[in-house]
């Protein structure tokens, strides 16, 4: 089953969320308004509909941008969901088809509200493009400085990955830039240390065995959590511990790791396309590689030499 959902976007920079009504399936959740596709119909026609239908309003397909698509599975209902954001309409929205509409900054929307097939969306639309990593051959002192420099050039999700130092370090680190991180609204993950990033209230980065070893996600909706991946499979378990995002890899080849096959583009996106989150392409790449990660499906680059600055 195909459907669509509209991702209204305000002039404040607020989404729109409808409330499902009751008698409905998920009813009380909060979605993004849209609904199924009917047949001989294209995504865009179907979001043009369903938001006259369920909002009152007159669309302009020409504003349409692409947001995410998710595969996703309601016990033996399978469906795919294509989100665009939606930037211009006529008239004013209204719960023509649903308990309550209402507006809101994408950062203020607990996930947990939401209907679990649209919480990737709203992680697409809060993730940025870039997800720079920690250099791992550099003293701590550096490594703050390096994430300082990072924070001030406006990036704001950064993963901190101290390999071969002791996680009292990786948190001495991490106290040292989260003042700062915090000031402008960035989140930093901790690499694998989930005790920690709950002691701190920063993210983790889950890496790939931890997948196979837990149970639940680790931290609340308010923390982020994403995971190292390098197949299907584990694309599919960081989706279903409800991780935010996952990193793919490797894309290119790597000086760091010299006999790991590199994927390639191709193969990068069929991944990235049948993944129920944010995938963000990493393994070879820098910031003037977003515009390829986003041709083949990813949500952006993530990289360490390759953001050095």
């Amino acid at each position: 089953m195909q459907v669509v959902a509209g991702v209204l976007v305000d002039a404040n920079g607020r989404i729109l969320i409808a409330q499902r009504p009751p008698g409905k399936h998920l009813a009380g959740a909060w979605e993004f308004p849209g609904g199924k596709l009917e047949a001989g119909e294209s995504a865009v026609a179907a979001l043009e509909r369903e938001l006259d239908e369920e909002l009152g309003i007159a669309v302009d397909p020409a504003s349409f941008e692409s947001c995410i698509r998710v595969p996703w599975a309601y016990g033996e209902r399978s469906m795919l969901l294509e989100a665009m954001l939606v930037r211009r309409w006529t008239g004013t929205p209204r719960a023509l088809d649903a308990a309550a509409i209402a507006w809101h900054a994408p950062r203020d929307i607990d996930p947990s509200i939401l209907a679990p097939a649209d919480r990737p969306i709203l992680a697409a639309i809060r993730l940025p493009v870039h997800y720079p990593i920690s250099a791992p051959d550099v003293s701590p002192d550096a490594v703050i400085a390096g994430l300082l420099a990072a924070l001030a050039r406006g990036e704001r999700l950064l993963q901190l990955r101290l390999p071969g130092r002791s996680t009292d370090v990786a948190r001495d680190v991490a106290k040292a830039v989260l003042p700062e991180a915090r000031r402008v609204g960035a989140h930093l993950l901790l690499n694998g240390d989930i005790e920690g990033a709950s002691i701190l209230g920063t993210g983790v980065h889950l890496r790939a065995q931890q997948l196979g070893e837990l149970k639940e996600r680790p931290l609340p909706w308010t923390s982020m959590v994403g995971a190292s991946c390098h197949d299907a499979a584990q694309l599919a378990r960081a989706s279903a511990l409800g991780c935010d995002f996952a990193t793919l890899s490797p894309v290119l080849a790597t000086a760091s790791h010299p006999g790991a096959e590199p994927l390639g583009w191709p193969r990068f996106a069929r991944l990235a396309e049948a993944a129920s989150l944010p995938v963000y392409a990493l393994g070879g790449l820098g910031p003037d590689d977003l515009g390829e990660a986003r041709m083949h499906a990813a949500q952006g680059v993530a990289g360490i030499r390759g953001f050095a600055r």
